[in-house]
């Protein structure tokens, strides 16, 4: 088949069995990562979540969750 005259999702079924056959399925994901642009505004969302929290409830917070997963084992 032509890819002038193929529709895009034909394209794309081709392009990932072709990954697929070339990079084997781990190397296709691989890939395919490097071209995941994700969504929203990272450095918007982070001063959400931490502009409340001083240093020091940060460390609070991360020696609790290191705390429970020494419980869990």
């Amino acid at each position: 088949m032509n890819a002038q005259t193929m529709s895009l999702e034909q394209i794309r079924v081709a392009g990932m069995e072709a990954l697929a056959r070339e990079l084997g399925i781990v190397g296709m994901i691989r890939f395919m990562q490097q071209f995941e642009t994700g969504h929203g505004d990272y450095s918007k969302d982070r001063r959400q979540w931490l502009d409340d929290q001083d240093l020091d409830t940060i460390i609070k917070r991360i020696q609790e969750k290191r705390g429970s997963r020494k419980k869990l084992k």
